[in-house]
Formats: structure tokens, sequence, C-alpha cells
């Protein structure tokens, strides 16, 4: 298999698809295409790829002309779009149901999109989403305590109080990797945590888990109304595989939020779980509206690309073996729920929905 792996074009990008060790596993059998620089914001030298076997190639045009299957990060950017046809087959996040132009793009270049976000186990989990989460929903907690400082344009609270002065309260919306990573790290900051849920056994769990120390509560319309007077701080968590996420906080919701009160949506990619959410980066990560910062990073895990290249490389490295070894047809229904996209047909009924689109079952266009 001729394998590429391009440097992400998305903004502010570092991460890259794979590691140099999991390339060097790779060219024991497989040819390696890297773009040059593609992993140096990772820490990934061009020298580790060389020595790793891969071939370094000087574009991201050549990553695409020379390999047929598309190691990424991210989803294709608008300067991929025309690099990418039909015989590409393409390993990355995709979060469709975020973008109808992206959708379109790869259904008429008739490329298998593999989407790491909804490859599944066997109990329903995300094993591929679950590292980039973890770091969203950290990071999330520390970019909250950040953007409260009046400097940053927050209302100028310490997240976690002092001796004699109250700490911030926090609403984390969603229990899932994402909320519960970002309740740990407010609850370990001092902060005043209530994590929404509608899943009453998750709910139970984290009480459970965290001996109270963090509130929880059932993620109704009118019991987060009722908290948002109080709220500094509202993380949004929330994730429907595959799907657009809910609306949880209307724009005329913000009116019942304190000035300067700081909303952190980690559900950007698929959309925002706020009406006012809209995508922003790490060069100008946000914004007010009705008085109230909004934080909307489509790519939060690239800021430490480090920790994230090493993350994700770890996970969808066994996986890709399954893919490259393995064809389609004969794939466990799991993985075979990554194909959201093949020759031009959507085979995700999430991202149908989400654009009217029909959906054709995977197993119909492989047979």
């Amino acid at each position: 298999m001729l394998i590429g792996i391009p440097k992400e074009c998305k903004q502010q990008e570092h991460r890259v698809g794979l590691m140099p060790q999991h390339v060097a596993q790779l060219t024991k059998q497989h040819t390696v295409y890297v773009q040059k620089n593609a992993g140096v914001g990772a820490g990934c030298s061009n020298e580790a790829y060389l020595q790793a076997g891969a071939s370094l190639v000087p574009s991201l045009e050549a990553v695409y002309e020379n390999a047929t299957f598309i190691v990424k990060v991210k989803e294709p950017q608008p300067e991929e779009y025309s690099l990418i046809k039909a015989h590409h087959t393409l390993f990355t996040f995709f979060h469709f149901a975020a973008s109808q132009t992206l959708t379109q793009a790869m259904l008429t270049s008739r490329a298998t999109c593999i989407a790491y976000e909804t490859i599944e186990n066997h109990n329903g989990s995300l094993p591929l989403l679950a590292p980039m989460s973890e770091v969203a929903g950290r990071l999330a907690g520390q970019q909250a305590a950040k953007y409260l400082e009046k400097p940053q344009g927050g209302s100028g609270i310490l997240i976690g109080g002092i001796t004699g002065v109250a700490p911030a309260n926090a609403l984390v919306l969603g229990g899932g990797v994402v909320g519960i990573n970002a309740a740990e790290v407010l609850m370990g900051m001092g902060a005043n945590v209530t994590v929404f849920d509608i899943n009453e056994s998750r709910l139970e769990e984290i009480a459970q888990t965290y001996n109270g120390k963090i509130n929880t509560s059932h993620a109704s319309k009118e019991r987060i109304e009722a908290q948002l007077p109080t709220a500094d701080v509202v993380i949004g968590a929330v994730l429907v595989k595959g799907a657009k996420a809910p609306k949880l906080i209307s724009k005329n919701m913000l009116k019942l939020l304190k000035s300067r009160a700081v909303l952190v949506d980690v559900a950007v990619d698929q959309g925002g779980c706020f009406e006012t959410t809209r995508p922003t980066t790490h060069n100008d990560p946000t914004y007010l509206i009705d008085d109230i910062l909004h934080y909307a990073v489509a790519n939060m895990p690239g800021a430490v690309p480090r920790t994230s290249t090493q993350g994700l490389s770890n996970k969808t490295f066994p996986y890709l073996l399954k893919l490259l070894n393995t064809p389609l047809k004969a794939l466990p229904v799991d993985i075979r729920k990554g194909i959201n996209i093949y020759n031009g047909v959507v085979t995700n009924k999430e991202v149908a929905d989400a654009f009217k689109l029909p959906y054709t079952h995977l197993l119909s266009v492989l047979s």
C-alpha cells in the first residue's frame, strides 16, 4: 500500500497523523510518503521519519499524487479538496455533520472517507475519539480558568477562590469523556462544579466516584436555565455520535448569565451545543455576544501537539493495520461504522440526516 502523511493545513494545527515509530512498522511492508516538516510541530523531525524508512516529499500535492491511503488528523481543508480522488482512502477526523461543504466535496471526490469519531468498540464507546476528548476536556477547564481573568476579557474571578472568597461556579453540560475531564480539572483548581447529563446511571457513577465533590443534575432545559444565573463558566461537552450537537443554550438564554461569564464549547467540531457558537482559532479564540465571552476553538488538542499526537497515533495505529490488511467488507462491523462516505454515497445515517441526503447502507455498495 502507498500511504501518505500530509502536513495539516488547518490553522494552528501542529499534530501529525502518525509518529515515526509507527511509520517504522509500516515501512516493513508498505511505502510511506511524509510531507516535509509534517511532524515538526509535534516534535517529530524529518530525520526521524527518514530513519523510520519513509520517503519525504516536498508538498501537499506530492503526498496525494504518490499515496492512495491518507492518514491525517483533521478534516480536509478547501485547498485539499481538488487533490482528493476516487482512488484515495482517507483516515482522519471528519465531523461531517458540522459542514455540508466538506460533505459535498468528499461525495464529489468519490473517495473512501473513514472517520475516527464514528469507529466504535463493542460496547458502543468511541476509542479513537477518546484520547482527543480527554485532551480537549482538560484544556476546556484550563481555558475556562484563563479566560475568566480580566485581561483575557473575563469577569475577573479566580477559578478556585481564596480563603474567605467563594470559588467560581462551573457548569459542565455532558458527563462523557470530555465533560468528566473538564470537571476534574475545574474541581482540582477549586471550582464549584456541576455536571449535567441525561443518563441518570452516569450521574450516579460520577457522584459515587467523586464522593460528592462534583455536583450532578439531570440535563433538562429547566434545570440548566435555573443554574445559569449562578454560573461563571459553562463547558459544552455534549456528543451525539456522527450527528450535530444539540443546542442546549439558546441566544435568548445568554441574558440569564452574569456579565463576562465564559462559555467554552468543545462540541464546536460537531456544530456546537450553544446557539451562538461559531468556530474560532488558536490565534483568535474568543468573541463576545451579549457581553458573554465565547471560546470555540475547533481544534483544541492542536494546542498541545506533542501530547495529542502521541495519544492519537497510539490509538489509531492498530485500527490502521486492520484497515490495511482487511477488505472493507470483511472488517468488523464496529470498524465499518467509521466509513461515512464511500464511492460518492453517504454510508453514515447521522451524516445523511444532518443534510437530508440519501443514506446508503455500506454493505449494499460493497457487494
